[in-house]
């Protein structure tokens, strides 16, 4: 994408990630609306791919069209993840990004976060620092592989900060 300023992917893939990057993306236009140069991508993996999954959603929560689609519909987690990797590389290796934001805990976080650091672009995430200590759960995976190789971490709860300490992880990259 062309113009001056950072460059932005904002990832989403499931119903819980719509609601967290719709005041993000708003945010987003009000500084571009006061003059600040900063532009974003707004990606659907396309892990929630139904109309009432994730069309409504956008549409409810005034969020615009996806700007890219990656389309990888269900699977099983590991074919899932692989698609979303695939596809999300083939993205950043056409039209790099200088920022790779994912929120929550979802297949599409890890997957994205992955890819993006592989190619050397630094990722935030929105909810870092989350656990619930169940390894049982594919969540608690995905937040745990997703924060050991996040740069940038938006957390909700000093909880969270402290989850994050223990797993050494400094107050400098913690920006809650």
């Amino acid at each position: 994408m062309k113009g001056p300023g950072p460059f932005i992917d904002i990832i989403a893939g499931a119903r819980p990630n719509f609601m967290k990057i719709a005041p993000i993306i708003r945010a987003i236009k009000a500084r571009r609306t006061a003059g600040g140069p900063l532009r974003y991508r707004l990606v659907h993996t396309g892990q929630h791919y139904d109309r009432s999954m994730s069309g409504d959603f956008f549409s409810q929560l005034e969020i615009p069209d996806p700007d890219v689609n990656l389309e990888v519909g269900s699977g099983t987690q590991a074919k899932q993840t692989a698609a979303i990797m695939t596809r999300y590389e083939k993205l950043l290796l056409d039209t790099r990004s200088d920022l790779c934001l994912v929120v929550g805990d979802v297949n599409s976080t890890m997957a994205c976060a992955i890819t993006a650091q592989k190619l050397g672009i630094p990722v935030a995430h929105v909810e870092g620092g989350i656990r619930s200590g169940d390894w049982a759960m594919p969540e608690e995976i995905n937040r745990m592989v997703t924060d050991a190789i996040t740069n940038y971490f938006f957390t909700t709860s000093e909880v969270a900060n402290q989850n994050l300490r223990r797993s050494g992880i400094s107050d400098e990259r913690n920006n809650s």
